[in-house]
């Protein structure tokens, strides 16, 4: 079934602080101590995404993302179109995730450097849950503010494209400059995408627990992270390189300025969860009280 689309974005009034803030999800990475982690910090109120690594694979992700619901949670497994190997492997994933109650998911490629089966790219998962009959009421799909390193701008654009009827949100790379992700949300508005946006950004974490991280997820893979995070990497170098608080502020001036359809933030914890809660709970009463509330 296709799934249900979120409220069209584009006559929707422009986020300001306190929207952002308050529309926060987190990606949890599926390791050792991640559910403990989730239990003992993270409010049920917040909905996950739980990420798949190369190391462990999808079943892994799948086992957790089915405990957090358990546990209350409103959780959405990656899922990525590289690690599928046939239509049947895809009805098995959807009936299991549909058995479990799941409603929620986010569709993208995956870093494999070769498909496990006949699934280059994300738009092709989708069509193949559209064709098992998925359940899905959300499902999401990746934006790129800055492009990608490897493919094409023209074959970025045609793939969002392609995907946007098949989906109900953006979750978006990380991108640095507030400006840019704020363009770029007008841009694909401006060509008829008109999806809810979630800006991808990173919480408080610093360099060496992203190190720690990248030693988890397998060689192959975590040559791939340490690529794709350089710029990451080289701002917790520097004193004072990132501020997270100060982004979030950015975005919400950035994206007032324009006509898009940027509806809330997505954060990459990197499974550091005590301190993005924290660090959530001080913007939220940092707003509120702004807010007179």
């Amino acid at each position: 079934m296709s799934p249900r689309k979120e409220a069209n974005g584009a006559a929707s009034p422009r986020p300001g602080l306190a929207d952002l803030v308050r529309t926060m999800s987190y990606e949890v990475m599926p390791f050792k101590n991640t559910e403990a982690d989730v239990l003992a910090y993270v409010p049920k109120s917040v909905p996950l995404t739980v990420t798949v690594t190369e190391a462990k694979g999808i079943d892994h992700t799948l086992n957790l993302t089915e405990r957090l619901l358990g546990h209350g949670y409103q959780a959405a497994p990656h899922l990525p179109a590289r690690q599928f190997v046939d239509a049947a492997h895809v009805a098995d994933v959807v009936a299991r995730l549909s058995e479990a109650g799941v409603r929620s998911v986010f569709v993208v490629g995956g870093d494999a450097p070769e498909p496990a089966g006949v699934f280059p790219d994300a738009f092709s998962l989708l069509q193949a849950m559209e064709k098992a009959n998925h359940p899905f009421t959300e499902v999401g799909i990746g934006g790129y503010p800055e492009g990608h390193a490897l493919i094409p701008q023209e074959a970025i654009d045609l793939a969002l494209k392609q995907k946007a009827p098949l989906a109900t949100r953006v979750l978006t790379q990380i991108c640095f400059d507030a400006t840019t992700t704020s363009t770029w949300a007008a841009n694909i508005a401006a060509a008829g995408i008109e999806l809810p946006v979630y800006v991808g950004m990173p919480g408080p974490v610093n360099r060496q627990k992203l190190m720690r991280i990248s030693a988890g997820i397998g060689l192959g893979q975590s040559a791939r992270f340490l690529q794709k995070q350089q710029s990451l990497l080289w701002r917790f170098l520097l004193p004072g390189g990132y501020n997270p608080t100060k982004l979030v502020k950015r975005l919400a001036s950035a994206a007032g300025r324009t006509r898009n359809n940027i509806r809330g933030l997505h954060i990459f914890t990197f499974n550091e969860l005590r301190g993005t809660e924290r660090w959530r709970q001080e913007l939220l009463a940092a707003v509120s009280e702004k807010d007179g509330r």
